[in-house]
């Protein structure tokens, strides 16, 4: 989240400062006030310049893009092409998906966050904690299981994360703000890891299939990404957790036929077949809405 200071928010506004406080002192700008600073979150201003923005007769609001950002998963990606709604993904991490999201820049976004190692309500609190998801809903898609991915045999015999930094297993991490990456420093948290004290193969991998092609190619020994993409690339798998995978999306366009096409092919017995075949997927939830504000 970028935060602006006064003069900042006054030059992104094209207002005087003394306009600026005048608003804060009003109640009518979102701000925040940190060690007797007054800081202007920039989502919450766009998000209050577009909710004031008077339109023409006629003119409808600018659509976000049909495409559902955040996470890679490979069940989503065969749901949202089966189901026919015509979307798109565009995978790029839960947190910066999130952010896209939040802009406008995508119709929907499937996030897995992690607050800590067992946090299964961090997407919740994730649209709970800012007044920009005001209208938003978290719909549920799958819990997935997460592990290590390894070579076929378990070579270094890895059980653990204490395993992978006192065998100096070379670990493939996920960019900063990726669901895995953020599980991987949840772990570390919980088990008194430090991240230095782990062997991180250089540069991160966008994607799960991509910790996995790292692993192949003896680039690396592991990895965090789900038990699915462990089966379709012939890895062995060390399970940690059960996650929460969602979909959130704009109340408005939960209602539109993309989104509904795909929310209730969710529903269908063929996705839950799918899942099955995939391995480490439970879809009992799946097309549920978890949260609405």
């Amino acid at each position: 989240m970028r935060l602006f200071t006064t003069a900042e928010a006054a030059a992104y506004l094209r207002l005087k400062e003394r306009k600026v406080y005048e608003l804060v002192a009003e109640g009518a700008i979102p701000c925040t006030k940190v060690t007797g600073k007054w800081l202007f979150p920039q989502a919450e201003l766009d998000h209050w310049l577009a909710s004031s923005l008077v339109r023409p007769k006629g003119l409808n609001p600018i659509a976000a893009m049909p495409i559902v950002g955040g996470s890679h998963d490979p069940l989503l990606e065969w749901a949202l092409r089966e189901s026919g709604s015509g979307l798109a993904t565009l995978p790029e991490g839960s947190e910066a998906g999130l952010a896209r999201f939040e802009r406008g820049g995508v119709i929907a976004c499937a996030i897995h966050l992690h607050a800590d190692a067992d946090d299964s309500d961090a997407n919740v609190a994730a649209l709970k904690g800012r007044g920009s998801f005001h209208d938003a809903a978290l719909v549920g898609f799958a819990r997935r299981e997460q592990g290590f991915l390894v070579a076929p045999g378990n070579p270094l015999r890895l059980a653990s994360l204490a395993d992978v930094a006192n065998k100096r297993a070379r670990i493939a991490v996920r960019p900063k703000g990726a669901g895995a990456q953020l599980l991987l420093l949840a772990l570390l948290r919980r088990d008194g890891v430090k991240l230095d004290q782990l062997t991180v193969v250089a540069p991160p991998c966008p994607t799960g299939p991509d910790i996995a092609q790292a692993i192949r190619g003896d680039r690396a020994d592991c990895g965090i990404a789900t038990r699915s993409v462990a089966a379709a690339a012939g890895l062995d798998f060390v399970p940690i957790v059960w996650e929460r995978f969602d979909v959130a999306m704009r109340q408005p366009d939960y209602f539109r036929p993309p989104l509904q096409a795909f929310v209730g092919f969710l529903r269908m017995p063929a996705f839950a077949a799918r899942a099955k075949e995939l391995g480490g997927y439970d879809v009992s939830e799946a097309g549920a809405v978890r949260f609405a504000p």
